[in-house]
């Protein structure tokens, strides 16, 4: 190989490094930290299927989701660091909503009782866990977690994929506008 060649691999190297630094550590305001709201698509059904799916609590008892509630849904595993980070913004959230006949809240895991249950009493939370009694709903089904939504009449009015801090101002203010609209 040339010494012009090596130099241009080189400048070619660094070039690709550096657009892979900039995406990852500098990313648009506009990307960042923000809940994204879900649009409908232009000529897409209304609703194609529930995402009021029965859910089971963690001693198996069957659960129907309220559709006269906004949901805030969140998918998450014990072993996943990013469920494990936005877990306590969440408790947060819930303890400020938890008494409201409005707003319900469905911590949904694919884990079994036997890892969940030491694991949240060992963390301390107290949230409502529980587990899809059969396949996700598609419009909840997705490869990544965490995954949020929140929903209100079958509609996704917010949903967020990875990691979120769940009881900042801007989630609040959308749950209070929801809640006034009801």
């Amino acid at each position: 190989m040339s010494s012009t060649t090596k130099k241009l691999s080189l400048v070619l190297l660094l070039l690709v490094a550096g657009a892979a630094v900039y995406f990852v550590f500098f990313k648009s305001p506009a990307q960042e930290g923000n809940v994204v709201a879900e649009a409908p698509a232009a000529g897409s059904p209304a609703v194609q299927e529930s995402v009021y799916l029965p859910l089971t609590d963690l001693t198996g008892k069957e659960v129907a989701m309220d559709e006269n509630k906004i949901a805030f849904v969140n998918v998450w595993a014990t072993w996943c660091g990013p469920c494990n980070m936005e877990m306590p913004g969440i408790q947060t959230l819930y303890n400020k909503y938890k008494d409201h006949s409005k707003i319900a809240f469905y911590i949904i895991s694919d884990e079994d009782a036997e890892t969940v249950n030491p694991f949240i009493a060992r963390k301390g939370y107290n949230l409502p866990f529980y587990q899809y009694a059969g396949p996700y709903p598609s419009a909840l089904d997705g490869n990544a977690i965490p995954r949020t939504y929140i929903i209100y009449k079958g509609k996704i009015l917010a949903q967020e994929i990875g990691a979120s801090q769940w009881d900042r101002p801007e989630v609040v203010e959308l749950i209070e506008k929801q809640l006034a609209e009801i």
